[in-house]
């Protein structure tokens, strides 16, 4: 498979993991919630959402040495981020599943973009 077609399927596959997780939190009417709700905290989780969301479209549009930054910049970022939110409160068992998903996606796609070789990366002109 090629490597841009594979790492847009990977951040896919991570974006609907992170936005069903979200719509069972909401759902949840026992969740412990810690974390005050205000517009700057929902636009600060906009943006971070936006990373996954981006990443599936520039990992097919950017040329080879953009889209390796790209996705190792982006994969460290909400790898680092989900990871941190395992420690605000304590996770509900379904959330600590869809993270433990959503860290070894990200994770996966910081090693995939890190092995992409010298070769590959200036073989393709677009």
């Amino acid at each position: 498979m090629d490597k841009k077609v594979m790492l847009s399927t990977l951040w896919l596959f991570a974006l609907l993991n992170y936005l069903y997780c979200d719509v069972i939190t909401v759902m949840d009417p026992i969740k412990d919630v810690t974390i005050q709700l205000t517009p700057g905290f929902l636009l600060g989780a906009a943006f971070l959402l936006e990373i996954p969301i981006g990443m599936v479209l520039l990992s097919r549009i950017l040329k080879n040495k953009a889209n390796r930054k790209a996705n190792i910049i982006s994969g460290i970022i909400m790898t680092a981020v989900q990871t941190l939110t395992l420690f605000i409160g304590t996770p509900t068992m379904y959330y600590a599943f869809f993270s433990a998903i959503e860290i070894a996606c990200t994770l996966y796609i910081v090693w995939y973009a890190w092995n992409w070789t010298e070769t590959e990366i200036y073989s393709q002109t677009r």
